[in-house]
């Protein structure tokens, strides 16, 4: 499903579920050996879409190592991400003199927690939602919202390495054509001799899902 969000460059793999496949490298499976039993499976099924990402790409199998906030550790010159919930696992892997970072993210449709909405939207984003709600009561503006600061988060902190607040980015969505813009609200990452204040993305809902990805140019 992500796929269709992403350029042709990206390569995506994803699965329903958490169907059998290869063991998790020695240090993967140290790494999550703690966790419940529902994290492991998809800790082990989001990192076997990765590597299957990363074959279209032309990397060997090989183990992902976690970052200090639990991002996963891309091979030198490749940027990506993972996304999970519900029964669906996705990864998206992109050379980075294609694309300079990537963020994806695939939300079950449900209700929002209570005040989950109110703590990660801004004033401006809840009245533009009310008015998107009037026109298409049908579309989960509230979980795509939600979806979409996700997205945001991924692909800013590869080339930060600094913590975005939910409220430090605005989104705003194009019905029509599919799309949204995250204007960040704090100085963004340096990209040659200037910084990038807008992130681009495009959403979409299937199959019970909230679907954002976002691509940043090289």
């Amino acid at each position: 499903m992500i796929e269709e969000l992403l350029p042709a460059e990206v390569q995506v793999a994803s699965v329903f579920g958490d169907p059998p496949g290869p063991p998790l490298f020695p240090e993967e499976a140290a790494r999550i050996s703690n966790a419940v039993e529902q994290r492991q499976r998809e800790f082990a099924t989001g990192r076997r879409c990765a590597r299957r990402a990363l074959a279209g790409l032309g990397f060997p199998a090989a183990a992902l190592a976690t970052g200090a906030r639990g991002e996963p550790l891309w091979p030198p010159g490749v940027a990506g991400a993972i996304t999970h919930s519900g029964d669906y696992r996705a990864a998206a892997v992109v050379l980075q003199s294609d694309v300079l970072s990537v963020g994806i993210d695939a939300e079950r449709i449900r209700p929002l927690p209570e005040g989950v909405f109110e703590a990660v939207s801004l004033p401006e984003e809840r009245r533009a939602l009310a008015g998107r709600f009037r026109a298409d009561p049908q579309v989960p503006w509230e979980m795509l919202l939600f979806s979409a600061k996700e997205s945001v988060y991924k692909a800013w902190f590869p080339l930060t390495g600094k913590f975005l607040e939910f409220k430090e980015a605005v989104i705003s969505f194009s019905p029509v054509a599919g799309t949204f813009t995250a204007r960040l609200l704090v100085p963004g990452p340096e990209r040659g001799d200037s910084r990038i204040g807008v992130f681009h993305g495009r959403w979409a809902v299937r199959d019970g899902f909230a679907l954002t990805a976002i691509t940043v140019p090289a």
